[in-house]
């Protein structure tokens, strides 16, 4: 990206949703604007997971405002991530698919492990760049997340379902406050992040840092009662609840500083930061000016360039790691990829590049499967998508590699939903005739190829696929000839003509 180049990121988090804006200067992101509202959308999350109509609307109607603002900005240059509540949500397509028709793009549901390491991305391009041995702590409205860490690499990344919003809601109903609910619910935050004290325990780190909105709060409110400038220790927060406990309640405390939006939390946030500083043995805590929002608007910019781009590298170690039969995969892309050109030259240039990239990841991965069982392993691959952490993914990108991994064999009665996208049929249909052809697990180069012709053809009765190839080869490869004609069979149960001229 050049130069000037304007980039936007939105955080939608359970607290607060976010949306900064900024401009590349020489390899730095510097902010344009920044709009925060309090939404709130952790606390309308029912005990069944769903999320209140009333909630959602709530988001809508914040995203609507923001998409007025991101007006003029080209949609490569934006990216929207979502994180414990919506990851949550059993009915978060409703909200995202809205969301996705307000904003003209859509939201990726981002895991714990990726949330961390954005967050981490975000704090450090904000720190001096030194070698020291780093812990970042982030506490959102529903999750929160460790980070050990050196320069810009983040090394152990871990996310645990507790937050401001969900600890304030459930030790403190209606917002009152005693030292029994303080000292319940520090209690209850330590036996959720009990496992901390081994994975982040002193010796891993020589600093720590403190980012985004609970913490910052926290932070500002020292700075506001002239305790701090910018550093928390243990005593502040023992200040901070004697304070809170003769309030007696969220709405009667009254302390300099004190934002309204972070009033009705203030309990829950403090009594996670508390656990966090006596498991840990936190001494000094630093306010960190990055968060996740600013860690998106870094991968916006490496994922301009192929060499920075994480996903690929996730990809790649992920093959690795589950005994992918590389050379299998490098023979099934070259067909695949040289078919999948034919199919989508129309397309712009940006989606062109998208629809090969997720081709590309989905063939690498196709045979991921074998690692659980050779029956079904097209099954056992996509589930294995649908539940690994991938540096890099969003949940959404790694369910529609794992679609494609589905679908690349078998019968397509089951990609039925998947199938009313066109771009996903040129790419599956690309990838299943690819595995076809090296079913024999030998090389078949392009050029015995050259002469296929793959076209799809819209009409108002039905779809049709037309394919054109060599008698010659068609005589060279019968087995693959034969299979051919068995997956026409395949894609007329779906309501695809599928005609093969041999000429």
């Amino acid at each position: 990206m050049q130069n000037g180049t304007v980039l936007a990121a939105l955080d939608l988090g359970s607290n607060s949703f976010r949306l900064e804006i900024g401009r590349l200067d020489h390899g730095q992101i510097e902010r344009i604007d920044y709009l925060k509202e309090t939404v709130r959308q952790g606390g309308e999350l029912n005990s069944d997971g769903l999320l209140s109509q009333q909630g959602m609307q709530k988001g809508w109607d914040c995203l609507a405002r923001f998409a007025e603002r991101l007006e003029g900005i080209p949609l490569n240059q934006i990216r929207a991530v979502a994180t414990q509540t919506l990851r949550e949500a059993k009915n978060k397509e409703v909200f995202l698919q809205k969301a996705q028709d307000i904003l003209g793009f859509p939201v990726d549901v981002i895991s714990g492990k990726e949330e961390a390491r954005l967050i981490y991305s975000g704090v450090v391009h904000h720190l001096a760049q030194t070698e020291e041995k780093r812990l970042v702590v982030d506490i959102g409205g529903r999750s929160t997340e460790f980070i050990l860490g050196q320069g810009f690499e983040p090394k152990v990344l871990e996310s645990y379902p507790i937050g401001s919003v969900s600890w304030s809601t459930r030790y403190f109903p209606n917002g009152q406050f005693s030292q029994k609910a303080f000292d319940q619910a520090t209690l209850a935050a330590k036996a959720v992040l009990e496992e901390i004290q081994v994975r982040y325990a002193p010796s891993h780190w020589q600093a720590a840092y403190g980012s985004s909105g609970a913490i910052n709060a926290v932070a500002e409110l020292l700075i506001a009662n002239n305790r701090s400038t910018g550093q928390i220790q243990y005593a502040d927060l023992t200040w901070i609840i004697d304070k809170c406990i003769k309030g007696e309640s969220a709405s009667k405390l009254k302390m300099e500083g004190l934002r309204d939006d972070r009033r009705a939390v203030i309990g829950g946030a403090i009594s996670v930061l508390m656990a966090i500083f006596e498991l840990l043995q936190i001494k000094t805590l630093q306010s960190a000016q990055g968060a996740l929002r600013h860690g998106v608007l870094y991968d916006l910019l490496d994922r301009d360039y192929a060499g920075t781009d994480l996903r690929g590298n996730s990809i790649k170690k992920l093959a690795k790691r589950f005994s992918v039969d590389s050379q299998q995969s490098d023979r099934v892309l070259e067909v695949a990829d040289y078919f999948l050109r034919q199919l989508s030259h129309k397309l712009d240039l940006a989606l062109q590049n998208k629809v090969h990239q997720e081709l590309a990841w989905a063939v690498e991965l196709h045979e991921i499967g074998f690692i659980v069982s050779h029956n079904d392993y097209h099954k056992h691959g996509a589930y294995l998508l649908d539940h690994v952490d991938a540096i890099g993914f969003s949940m959404d990108e790694l369910h529609r590699i794992g679609l494609l991994v589905l679908g690349h064999k078998g019968k397509l009665k089951k990609m039925s939903e998947s199938l009313a996208h066109q771009d996903f049929v040129k790419q599956l249909l690309a990838m299943r005739l690819a595995v076809l052809i090296c079913h024999g697990r030998q090389d078949h180069s392009v050029a015995e190829v050259k002469d296929f012709s793959i076209r799809i053809l819209r009409s108002e009765i039905e779809p049709k696929i037309c394919i054109t190839a060599s008698k010659n080869w068609a005589l060279e490869f019968p087995q693959s000839a034969y299979l051919f004609q068995e997956e026409g069979q395949a894609w007329e149960k779906v309501g695809y003509q599928f005609v093969i001229e041999w000429q």
